[in-house]
């Protein structure tokens, strides 16, 4: 267990991080970090260094906000939620990658065939 694990790839985190916060709801770092590698099959690792800089990126750009409160465990703890904006990056981000995995997938297939 914990052998195969990859790091989250280039460019998708942001957007691992607000589809979980759409889907979840409210939630500190730890648990947004718990639940990306849960839905990824525990196949994803998630690197504290690059969450919580991207999590502040996030917060720059107005696609999720945060406020301080107590976890499950009686820890102050910092607490992300999607803003109006965010759900709008999220509607936007996902059409974009189906676009390119549908693109991507032409090129894998056998003879180019979808």
């Amino acid at each position: 267990m914990g052998g195969g694990k990859t790091d989250v790839w280039q460019g998708t985190l942001a957007l691992m991080v607000l589809k979980t916060l759409q889907t979840m709801g409210a939630m500190h770092g730890y648990g947004i970090a718990r639940r990306i590698e849960q839905t990824s099959g525990d196949r994803l690792a998630v690197n504290y260094g690059t969450l919580y800089p991207a999590l502040l990126k996030l917060e720059q750009e107005g696609y999720i906000q945060s406020e301080w409160g107590v976890s499950d465990n009686n820890r102050k703890a910092k607490f992300y939620k999607l803003t109006r904006a965010g759900r709008k990056q999220v509607e936007r981000e996902t059409r974009e990658w189906e676009k390119t995995t549908a693109i991507l997938a032409r090129f894998l297939s056998p003879e180019g065939q979808p």
